[in-house]
């Protein structure tokens, strides 16, 4: 693996506080690499505003997450850490799981407010968070999303604060949802309350607890307002200062509820429409932010946590033209390239050139280490042991940062990257498309999977059989970095629990569909 050193590299950039951009990270839920149409040029969902911003930017093509799903892609943007080394070692949290971030890890918003930064987070956090029970305690739904999770939600004090949440991590400020919004709680919280008490019954796919005025077709509308009003206050301050605006969006996951404005305005499905509002909202951000004078020292970033849902529908808009995941295999959830890769980019005035196109492996792990790069400043000892700066890529830099990088599908599968050549310890998805783990359709085939990207972006040939020796050193590269607790230069590290590379498969119900 090849891990320059960036900071003696890029001295140069260096930034003043006056010059210090203000950040803000886009984290949209459930949205393919193929339904941001800039990726997808024979997509059949128009993505205007996205599209203008990869024009104004740069659009990576081979940027990822660390998992297929939410809650651990999350963890590794926010800490610059693999999300297993952590108890997280397959599936994502629930509304009301304890929280996954370690009391003394340092996260991207708590790095930046050490550096001067106002920080603040709209939308779902789905990392986790200490509730109150009546009877004394914490609530923990240990990632039990109805049944016995609905009913922990029965016995929490909503009166009281709410603790280990996003103000204990780094955030000044925080209105959002605690999960999916398909999960109860189903109601707002501002910083540390709810906003109303839930003391009403609802159902979004799941039924749990939820406040009398909490509609879930308010909720994206609600974050893009809220990120509206934070960006025009941070203008007027009488000290201005630069700010790190976190939006994971709740759409367009389950349940798909656009506007009225938006909906059948794809004439493809409800979950066409929702993206197309996902676009027209983050549209509505970027004109403030113009409209404020903010755009020219801002740095935005739009991404996705992992790739589109089969609750999309998928057959459905294959069925007319649109492939969400583009030309990638598999989906939300899988190990192959459409679980994981996904839309990225980058937007920087003055610093990164419009309409550039980047093929180089980066993910979303390494912005920990990209801002603090950005800003002249090593990120501490022990902090982001997994985040590669991928600054001098945005300032046009040739050359390879990461040669590495891994991947988790829903069950705990591993892949890795090597450059052009991916290795999977999986014989299929290790997630919800063919072959499922564990069924008729997996058992037979050869235990482990080698693609080359490059020749094979579609993961159509297995290689495995005629490469053994690229089999085991890649492997042996993956147990490295495991044991080593890091994968970047420096001291090794623990990992919070003992992490296994191959998964047993089997018929286990996998959630957050």
């Amino acid at each position: 693996m090849r891990f320059p050193t960036l900071l003696a590299l890029f001295a140069t950039w260096a930034l003043s506080a006056a010059e210090r951009p203000n950040i803000i990270v886009i984290l949209a839920d459930d949205q393919g690499i193929g339904d941001v149409s800039a990726y997808n040029p024979k997509g059949k969902i128009p993505t205007p505003h996205l599209d203008r911003l990869a024009a104004e930017g740069m659009r990576f093509t081979d940027g990822h997450t660390t998992s297929g799903v939410c809650t651990p892609s999350r963890y590794s943007l926010l800490t610059g850490r693999y999300h297993w080394r952590t108890r997280l070692q397959s599936g994502v949290l629930g509304g009301y799981s304890a929280p996954l971030i370690a009391k003394d890890r340092l996260t991207v918003a708590g790095f930046l407010k050490q550096q001067g930064y106002g920080t603040a987070c709209f939308g779902k956090w789905h990392l986790g968070m200490s509730f109150a029970l009546k009877a004394g305690g914490v609530a923990d739904d240990k990632g039990v999303f109805d049944g016995a999770g609905a009913k922990v939600g029965q016995e929490v004090n909503y009166a009281a604060d709410i603790k280990d949440g996003p103000l204990d991590h780094g955030f000044d400020q925080f209105y959002g949802i605690s999960a999916s919004l398909d999960m109860p709680p189903f109601v707002w919280i501002k910083d540390r309350r709810t906003t109303e008490i839930p003391s009403a019954t609802k159902t979004w796919l799941r039924t749990g607890p939820a406040g009398p005025k909490f509609e879930a077709i308010d909720v994206l509308p609600g974050v893009i307002d809220q990120a509206i009003a934070y960006v025009t206050a941070q203008k007027q301050a009488d000290s201005p200062k630069p700010f790190f605006l976190y939006l994971p969006l709740n759409a367009p996951h389950t349940p798909i509820v656009p506007t009225n404005e938006f909906k059948g305005s794809s004439g493809l499905n409800p979950y066409a429409d929702f993206v197309r509002q996902v676009d027209a909202d983050v549209g509505r951000l970027l004109a403030k932010l113009e409209q404020l004078g903010l755009r020219e020292n801002t740095l935005i970033v739009f991404t996705a946590d992992n790739g589109c849902s089969p609750a999309a529908k998928i057959d459905e808009l294959q069925a007319k033209g649109h492939e969400p995941s583009y030309l990638y295999r598999g989906h939300k959830a899988d190990i192959f390239e459409g679980g994981h890769r996904v839309p990225f980019i980058v937007r920087w005035p003055g610093k990164v050139k419009p309409g550039s196109v980047n093929p180089q492996l980066i993910g979303q792990i390494d912005f920990l280490a990209t801002f603090a790069d950005a800003l002249g400043v090593p990120v501490p000892a022990g902090a982001g042991e997994d985040s590669v700066s991928f600054l001098p890529a945005l300032l046009g830099r040739e050359g390879p940062l990461r040669q590495s990088i891994v991947s988790q599908s829903i069950n705990g599968s591993f892949a890795i990257r090597d450059g052009q050549w991916k290795l999977a310890l999986c014989a299929g998805s290790g997630g919800w498309s063919n072959p499922k783990p564990g069924s008729k359709e997996e058992k037979g085939l050869p235990e482990f999977q080698l693609y080359d990207l490059a020749a094979d972006p579609g993961e159509k040939t297995n290689l495995a059989a005629q490469h053994p020796e690229r089999v085991t050193s890649m492997k042996a590269a993956l147990q490295a970095l495991v044991a080593r607790g890091r994968s970047t230069p420096g001291p090794d590290l623990t990992n919070d629990v003992p992490v296994v590379l191959v998964k047993k498969t089997g018929n286990k119900k996998q959630q957050d569909k």
